[in-house]
C-alpha cells in the first residue's frame, strides 16, 4: 500500500507560501529544517508552520538572501548563514506600525558578572540557540561558568550523589518523579569553567550549545553517548 498523503502540506509547490519554498530549497540543498531554524534562529516549529499554517512571511527575505548565498556565493557555514539571516530579519509591528514585543533573549549579565539562562525541550531540540549568545558574551567578559543539567537517570554514568561525577558543588542532585535526575557542574566555589574555552566549543558544534554540552559530557565519562539532555541551565561570575 503506499505511504498516505500529509494532509498538513500541500502537494504542490504552488500552494506553499514563498517561506515555504524557500525552506524545500534550503532542504535540496542539503539543510534540514533544524538547521533552517538555526539560520533565523527560531525554533523548529515555526519553520513546519510555513507549511501548516502558512506562517514565515517575515523570514522571506532572509530565507532568499540565505538562498542566494548557498547556490550562488558556495556558502555553507550555519553561523554565517544565520549572520546574513539577521541582517534580513525584521521585527513584526502592530497594526499601528509600532514594533511587536517579542521575549527577549537570555543574555542578561550584570557587572559583577553574574547572568544565568536556561532552556527547556523544545529550545534545546534545536541545539539551545538563546544561550549561546550569554556565552560568548561571557567569554568576552573572561567570566567563569557552570551549568546544570537534567537527564534520565540511567544516562548517567556515575551514581547519584558520586564526587567522581560532579566532585564539590553542593546543589547535590535533585531527584524528580519522572526518573530523571538534574546535577550540576562547576560552581564558584570550585572554580567551574572557562567560558572562552566553552565558547569554543560552542564554536566547534556549529553554535549547538546542547551538542557542546553533551560532547563534554561524554568526552569526561559521565553519560551515555546516546542520552538526551532535558533541561539545560548555564550561570556565569566573574572570577576572584
Amino acid at each position: 500500500m503506499p505511504p498516505r498523503a500529509r494532509r498538513d502540506r500541500p502537494s504542490s509547490q504552488s500552494g506553499l507560501n514563498e517561506a515555504a519554498q524557500l525552506a524545500d530549497r534550503l532542504q535540496q540543498a542539503g539543510y534540514t529544517k533544524r538547521d533552517i531554524a538555526r539560520i533565523i534562529d527560531r525554533d523548529p516549529s515555526l519553520v513546519s508552520q510555513f507549511y501548516t499554517r502558512n506562517k514565515g512571511a517575515a523570514f522571506a527575505t532572509a530565507l532568499r538572501e540565505v538562498l542566494t548565498a548557498v547556490e550562488t556565493g558556495g556558502i555553507t557555514d550555519l553561523p554565517e548563514l544565520a549572520a546574513i539571516a539577521a541582517r534580513h530579519t525584521q521585527r513584526r509591528t502592530t497594526a499601528s506600525g509600532a514594533r511587536a514585543r517579542v521575549r527577549g533573549k537570555a543574555v542578561l549579565i550584570t557587572p559583577t558578572g553574574s547572568g544565568a539562562g536556561r532552556v527547556a525541550a523544545q529550545a534545546i531540540a534545536s541545539g539551545s540557540a538563546r544561550l549561546r549568545p550569554l556565552i560568548a558574551e561571557a567569554a568576552r567578559r573572561g567570566l567563569r561558568l557552570a551549568f546544570t543539567v537534567r537527564l534520565a537517570k540511567t544516562a548517567y554514568l556515575h551514581p547519584s550523589g558520586s564526587r567522581t561525577d560532579s566532585p564539590g558543588v553542593r546543589r547535590d542532585v535533585i531527584q524528580r518523579a519522572d526518573h530523571t535526575e538534574e546535577r550540576s557542574y562547576g560552581s564558584a566555589q570550585t572554580g567551574g569553567f572557562d567560558a572562552a574555552d566553552f565558547a569554543r566549543r560552542v564554536d566547534a558544534a556549529g553554535g549547538d550549545v546542547t551538542a557542546a554540552v553533551h560532547q563534554w559530557l561524554v568526552e569526561t565519562g559521565r553519560i551515555q553517548p546516546d542520552a538526551h539532555i532535558l533541561h539545560l541551565e548555564i550561570r556565569t561570575w566573574r572570577p576572584r
